[in-house]
């Protein structure tokens, strides 16, 4: 069992491949994690793209991780495309880097007193990561720890955290090693929301540009990062085969 808050919402939801994602709104979202964590509960949340999706189709296990998170979001406009043909409803592509930045900058206008614990990365994005955080959200309190330890050294790491007691919880350790760190984890630790963001840390600490606006608005993203990361080929080997699966599948409606 995984020892935390039973999921209990009644929003729309669309599944692809088997997978359920949220049909949020990235407002929405933000506001659904500042409630959770003002309530005091423990959640998971997951942002997944194509790729997860098909490394669940895999691993039965992470795909128990799945069904067990709280909020999962379409994070890659492959499952928003996805999901449209299957007939669902899914509102716009909510991404762990956006979805984060915007929670963050709500909480600082509220001037919420939210305690952040940073894990993943190397040292140096992380403290580049934090320095920027404590410098753009000063009513908030940060802390943090790279993410390349041995597993002797997780639960010193465990209790590290568990006495910051963070209201969020960002692992940055790559998926999907990060969902199940989390899923294991999450019901040790005082009550907070812990969010998967992959890569997210490199690019909050300028370590990693984003791609230009012009490849966001096209939804073109995937190609920019593969063009400056052609080591990414074989991850994205799993986007066709993602595509043909769905195309396959027969609309809902």
């Amino acid at each position: 069992m995984r020892g935390w808050n039973t999921r209990q919402t009644h929003d729309p939801v669309a599944h692809v491949l088997g997978m359920r994602f949220d049909c949020l709104t990235r407002r929405e979202a933000v506001e659904r994690i500042l409630q959770w964590m003002d309530e005091g509960s423990r959640r998971m949340v997951i942002t997944a793209g194509p790729e997860f999706v098909m490394m669940t189709e895999r691993d039965a296990e992470l795909k128990e991780i799945a069904r067990a998170a709280d909020l999962v979001t379409p994070d890659g406009i492959g499952v928003v495309w996805a999901a449209r043909r299957l007939g669902h409803r899914v509102p716009e592509r909510v991404t762990g880097v956006e979805m984060v930045t915007e929670l963050l900058e709500t909480a600082q206008a509220r001037h919420l007193p939210l305690r952040v614990y940073v894990l993943g990365a190397r040292e140096e994005a992380l403290q580049a990561c934090l320095t920027r955080f404590r410098q753009r959200y000063p009513s908030l309190l940060f802390a943090g720890r790279n993410g390349y330890f041995q597993a002797r050294e997780w639960p010193a790491i465990l209790s590290e955290i568990e006495a910051f007691s963070p209201h969020l919880w960002l692992v940055g350790l790559g998926q999907p090693r990060q969902e199940r760190l989390i899923y294991q984890s999450l019901a040790g630790l005082p009550p907070c929301v812990a969010i998967g963001v992959g890569g997210s840390i490199d690019v909050w600490g300028g370590v990693v540009k984003r791609a230009p606006a012009v490849f966001r608005r096209l939804n073109l993203e995937w190609l920019y990062r593969l063009v400056r990361q052609p080591s990414r080929w074989r991850r994205q080997l799993a986007l066709p085969r993602f595509a043909w699966r769905v195309i396959r599948r027969r609309p809902t409606n």
